[in-house]
């Protein structure tokens, strides 16, 4: 079974630079790219910014409790 993201982290800014995934697993923001896209987290996908850089967004599903930016930080 694939994992998803459970918690995030964020810097000063209220960015998310890392993530904690289903089984406790600490990803950068870089690591945490690389393991959507591979399909090792199920929920998000990485899309583009305004600006070129990827970006992991959570699946749209109607539910906002579930949005990265909702999750709990640790």
């Amino acid at each position: 079974m694939a994992e998803f993201f459970a918690r995030v982290r964020k810097n000063d800014d209220g960015d998310i630079v890392s993530f904690q995934t289903s089984s406790g697993k600490e990803l950068s923001y870089e690591e945490a790219i690389a393991a959507v896209e591979n399909g090792t987290i199920q929920g998000a996908n990485v899309g583009k910014a305004r600006n070129g850089r990827p970006v992991i967004r959570g699946n749209a599903d109607g539910d906002p409790e579930n949005n990265l930016d909702n999750l709990p930080t640790f």
